[in-house]
């Protein structure tokens, strides 16, 4: 079994690039999973990232001020050990 990827509210703020009382909110709402570990809380990374891309505002700011903005970067361009096909 995989064991989940937790992260912490901090965390979740920088690299969705969101406030820590949006996420704090969405907990509130119920629309993050998370675990309570020594009075702190833990957040489910896929969790956060499916909410995260279900508005387009949290999408944008992902893409904008959080980890997206570095996704273009992280393309593989050498063919020879790309795991894209051929175009």
């Amino acid at each position: 079994m995989i064991s989940p990827i937790r992260i912490s509210i901090s965390e979740a703020g920088r690299l969705f690039g969101l406030s820590t009382k949006t996420i704090r909110q969405a907990i509130k709402l119920g629309e993050i999973n998370y675990v309570v570990v020594r009075g702190r809380y833990k957040l489910n990374f896929s969790s956060v990232l499916e909410w995260s891309q279900a508005s387009t505002r949290r999408r944008n700011n992902f893409n904008k001020m959080g980890l997206g903005q570095y996704a273009e970067k992280w393309r593989i361009t050498n063919r020879k050990y790309s795991p894209r096909p051929p175009e």
